[in-house]
């Protein structure tokens, strides 16, 4: 078993019928101790991650999608900051997805995601998704409204047809090549807090803090619910959720890459073999090159 799979695994989830979020801790730090430690297994992970990304791009076969979805200040963007810092960009797409546009709320609610969907041999990750329709839109259900769904339509089955979608939808895309990953980052409501307190308190973190932040925080209960059903009810072995705990943030950073890692690994990648008549165009062209450079 490789380095990134032994790390990940216990945060790994393929089938979230028995699911509970109150059996992660948000706190643990597996088989690490130190922040050293953490620090040298992410730099191989994204050296790693560097040279695996560059035979996904020239073997232009597969897209890899990955989901991050979790509460304000658990880290989604420094973990995308830091894991994907040694990524090239051009094989790498990042999407925020912020409250929908009166375009977006035209068409319906997987429209502007499947709109930003990674090419082959390109890895795209979503910070935040689809799956705010089954969380913010959920926990306060007067959004439901601006999305003008029919009423007839808008039934207590719901949350349940909307996961069936999302599967569904996830389904699809894995048997059309899109590889997806997607991270929780479990943050506990004390570790919030005082990252909260950070931001108000250390000037150049203000930027950061919204009271709509506090508002969200009043309704944690119910989003812990609602994040323990959209994993119970979405958690696929072809569309994993990586339960991270996220009160440490250096922990956070070194699973996502193993979990990156040891999915890129998996898919076998190689840079593509060159045909003879392509091997015979080569060597006319370095034949080429060498006659040139003599005369």
């Amino acid at each position: 078993m490789s380095w990134a799979r032994k790390l990940v695994t216990p945060y790994r989830v393929d089938d979230g019928e028995k699911f509970r979020l109150k059996d992660f801790d948000p706190g643990d730090t597996g088989l690490l101790r130190s922040k050293g430690q953490a620090k040298k297994l992410l730099e191989q992970g994204i050296a790693s991650m560097a040279e695996l990304q560059d035979k996904l791009y020239a073997q232009d076969c597969w897209g890899v999608l990955l989901i991050f979805q979790a509460m304000d200040a658990a880290g989604k963007d420094g973990v995308i900051k830091h894991v994907m810092s040694g990524v090239n960009p051009q094989g790498c797409q990042v999407y925020s997805f912020k409250a929908p546009s009166s375009e977006e709320l035209n068409h319906d609610f997987m429209w502007r995601a499947s709109t930003r969907l990674p090419e082959r041999g390109r890895i795209g990750i979503f910070n935040r998704s689809y799956y705010e329709e089954v969380l913010v839109v959920r926990v306060h259900p007067e959004v439901l409204k601006s999305e003008r769904i029919p009423s007839s339509l808008v039934t207590k089955d719901i949350w349940k047809e909307r996961f069936a979608d999302i599967k569904a939808f996830e389904g699809y895309l894995a048997r059309n090549g899109v590889v997806i990953r997607k991270f929780f980052l479990n943050l506990s409501k004390k570790e919030q807090k005082r990252r909260f307190l950070a931001r108000l308190e250390e000037p150049e973190k203000n930027w950061k803090f919204s009271v709509a932040d506090i508002h969200e925080r009043a309704s944690w209960g119910d989003y812990m619910k609602a994040y323990e059903d959209m994993i119970v009810h979405t958690a696929t072995p072809r569309a994993p959720w990586y339960v991270v705990p996220s009160d440490n943030k250096w922990f956070t950073r070194v699973v996502v890459a193993a979990a990156i890692v040891e999915t890129l690994e998996s898919l076998r990648l190689a840079y593509p073999e060159v045909n003879p008549q392509k091997r015979k165009e080569l060597n006319a062209a370095r034949k080429l090159l060498e006659t040139k450079d003599s005369s």
